[in-house]
């Protein structure tokens, strides 16, 4: 199925030259340069503290840089999948209403973005009534609603288990396919950097390391970060710059990263 949003060539969608934020005296990012063209999946690992749900509030303008700028293709549309939302189990609220909470949204619009969410039959259920893997699925569907240039993940799994995750990140690379869209998206699992991603981007306050999978999983420093992983999972509690930086990284530094918030 061809691009359904009209992107044009040779524009990047979304550009953050020098982007650095602080919450009071905490510097959170510091220098972060990072381009996302069209139709690319890119996926952003780093340690807990490295700024990466920073990133992506820069990038929505949830949060204002302290120096540095983000630039954004005119027009770009943006769809959003948090980390997590709570919604009262009490509350008697459908997946087709909740869908349409934020604005007026037909119900065509509904079943078209839970379709290609992967869950067209979920429209009159109650949302308290759904599995951790079937909320993801709506949350990815309220995203997909407004036909976005480009949709941020937020560890959209976190909570699901292996195979869920890995049938969420399917879903995302068929979403790419179908609609030409491009996907941001922080993630700690292993098969979803190396099998989903263009792109990968190593943070820790910083970019220390950038790369297609191929090259930063061949990079010294990656396998230190990454371990050697269980059951493909990983996660990323620690990254201490105790090393030096080749291949994916072109440059050296020892430091330690522990003031950062995500």
């Amino acid at each position: 199925m061809p691009g359904l949003f009209g992107k044009g060539a040779g524009m990047s969608l979304l550009s953050l030259q020098n982007l650095s934020v602080r919450y009071g005296a905490s510097t959170v990012l510091h220098d972060v340069s990072v381009t996302i063209e069209p139709g690319e999946i890119v996926t952003v690992v780093g340690p807990n503290g490295s700024g990466k749900t920073s990133l992506l509030r820069a990038i929505i303008g949830a949060v204002t840089p302290s120096a540095g700028r983000v630039t954004r293709k005119p027009g770009l549309r943006i769809g959003y999948v948090p980390q997590r939302l709570h919604i009262d189990p009490t509350l008697p609220i459908t997946v087709e209403r909740f869908l349409r909470l934020p604005g007026p949204v037909d119900k065509r619009a509904c079943l078209k973005a839970l379709e290609a969410a992967g869950v067209p039959d979920l429209a009159a259920r109650q949302m308290s009534g759904l599995s951790g893997g079937q909320f993801q699925r709506v949350l990815l569907a309220r995203a997909l609603i407004n036909l976005p240039d480009l949709i941020l993940l937020d560890e959209a799994t976190q909570g699901l288990d292996q195979p869920g995750s890995a049938a969420f990140y399917r879903r995302i690379e068929e979403v790419r396919r179908e609609t030409g869209c491009a996907v941001l998206m922080i993630s700690h699992e292993l098969h979803v950097v190396m099998s989903a991603s263009d792109r990968v981007i190593c943070l820790n306050g910083h970019v220390c390391c950038e790369g297609t999978p191929e090259k930063v999983s061949s990079a010294p420093e990656y396998r230190a970060l990454f371990g050697s992983g269980t059951g493909g999972a990983l996660a990323l509690y620690r990254h201490d710059h105790d090393h030096a930086h080749d291949g994916a990284c072109d440059h050296d530094h020892a430091h330690d990263h522990t003031e950062a918030a995500e």
